[in-house]
């Protein structure tokens, strides 16, 4: 008796779980799920891109998968990008909030950050001030131009160092990134070697990785394992290590700020805080001034970093495209110093190296999560409110139709007949609508800067011994590509680029 009772319940149970996996009326199609697991076991959890484009062709550019029980809808291609994310921006413009990346932010302490913060009140709020903040202090002026061409001296050094050897780029390339983004967020930057960068950055990498992996998606999926000490626990305490860092250095700020005079992003908000004082409907605190800083540091240093090691990667293995560009540089700038982000506008050819390296490195493949905000329709399918959105960015960026040469590397995809620089509506590496990427200019400005000034003064070149280049990257949050090895010799003619 009590055998068949346990059995009952049981059958119970696994009815209840396929109930909740079954589709909506007039929901996207997808392949039938599993219960608990629902479509997990239809994609590789290592990467999972090659699967997307599987079911894309079998099921079309709008069709849904069920993460363990919870459905989701993928979107694909240029038409349903745009009538989701521009069209229809409001309905789509939600965050997940019971998901592994937001319990990256611990709910008790009601933190929350830019990217991953719900499309509400609060959220536009410290939207508006991260935009105002970060044009006060020169984004897009020639002040954040000096900020850059600052740092890149540091890089030059580095690579001076490196002449006549072999080496691997990746730590260059992240802590530039880094420091240039430390320098708006704490107006200081920091030698390649402190412990602060050293160790944040490290964190940044490891859960990009893990946010992305097998154990996200358990995460997501099976919430019973979510208080097991299982690899994804390592995340949360990398989250810890960097909040204390932060905290730290918002703690020196308040000993040495001046109020009323800022000198950096965080003074900026903690001249907001004195303003609103103890307004209880005040969204600002300094909770979530932690992660606020920590969102925007993560966006401002891995997505660039990752796309520059992309951009030498392409350049040292396509040496007529990097001859090319370094010939361009050399007649815009000729006697000049260093170059400014306005020189862009008299280079075509390296504009267009440096979309294509966007396009092919596509740093965010799948973006960051929506939900909808409301009931709405795409495509003339039902989607309930609360559905979670997946975006596949590399469907838009290598679709048949959009670019002339769509499955290969070639800055023709960005230049018409006339050889002038076209941006194709189908670039949006930055995904689009009311979430696009906040620090998308600030990085527009640091790729060109950076890769203008060293490929003036280097020439990159694939070692010898290295064997064929493997275009492969390793997936996570961000695309990176595999670690690779570079070696530099100084152009004939050189410049130097006084501050």
């Amino acid at each position: 008796m009590f055998v068949s009772f346990i059995l009952l319940w049981i059958c119970i149970f696994f009815f209840v779980l396929c109930l909740k996996c079954q589709r909506p009326k007039n929901f996207p199609p997808g392949p039938p799920p599993l219960p608990i697991l629902g479509n997990l076991l239809n994609l590789s959890l290592d990467n999972p891109m090659r699967d997307f484009e599987r079911l894309r062709k079998r099921y079309g550019n709008v069709y849904s998968l069920f993460i363990g029980p919870k459905a989701a809808v993928v979107i694909n291609g240029v038409q349903v990008m745009k009538e989701a994310m521009i069209t229809k921006a409001a309905d789509f413009a939600g965050r997940p909030q019971d998901i592994f990346v937001k319990h990256h932010m611990p709910i008790s302490t009601s933190l929350i950050g830019i990217v991953l913060a719900d499309y509400s009140a609060t959220w536009k709020e410290h939207r508006r001030f991260a935009l105002m903040t970060f044009r006060n202090f020169g984004l897009g002026k020639q002040s954040m131009e000096q900020r850059i061409l600052g740092e890149i001296q540091y890089t030059m050094e580095t690579l001076e160092k490196s002449i006549g050897t072999t080496f691997s780029p990746r730590v260059m390339f992240h802590n530039a990134a880094s420091n240039i983004i430390c320098q708006v967020l704490f107006g200081k930057r920091y030698e390649y070697d402190d412990n602060f960068i050293r160790v944040v950055v490290q964190c940044f990498k490891e859960n990009s990785k893990i946010a992305n992996g097998p154990w996200a998606m358990l995460y997501d999926s099976v919430p019973m394992i979510r208080n097991l000490p299982l690899p994804f626990t390592k995340a949360f305490k990398n989250i810890e290590t960097c909040k204390k860092l932060v905290t730290r250095l918002i703690t020196e700020h308040k000993e040495t700020r001046v109020p009323g005079q800022p000198q950096d992003f965080l003074d900026c908000y903690l001249d907001e805080l004195d303003k609103r004082g103890d307004d209880d409907g005040f969204s600002f605190c300094e909770d979530r001034l932690i992660m606020f800083v920590l969102d925007l540091h993560f966006a401002g240093t891995d997505t660039t970093s990752n796309t520059l090691l992309t951009g030498f990667l392409y350049l040292m293995t396509y040496p007529s495209i990097q001859e090319r560009c370094q010939q361009e540089i050399d007649k815009v700038l000729e006697k000049r110093d260093h170059a400014s982000y306005d020189d862009r506008h008299n280079m075509p050819y390296m504009q267009a190296v440096i979309h294509e390296v966007q396009r092919m490195a596509n740093t965010v493949p799948l973006s960051v999560y929506h939900c909808t905000t409301n009931d709405t329709k795409l495509m003339g399918y039902s989607l309930p409110r609360g559905t979670l959105i997946i975006q596949n960015l590399n469907s838009v960026l290598s679709e048949e139709g959009q670019w002339k040469f769509p499955h290969e590397f070639n800055p023709e995809n960005f230049l018409n007949d006339q050889g002038e620089f076209v941006k194709p509506e189908a670039f949006m590496p930055f995904s689009a609508g009311p979430r696009m990427c906040l620090g998308e200019n600030l990085a527009r400005m640091e790729l060109f800067l950076i890769m203008v000034t060293l490929l003036r003064k280097f020439k990159f070149i694939w070692p010898e011994d290295a064997g064929q280049p493997d275009y492969t990257p390793v997936y996570g949050i961000t695309l990176s590509p595999k670690p690779y090895c570079m070696k530099v010799q100084l152009r004939a003619k050189q410049h130097t680029v006084p501050i």
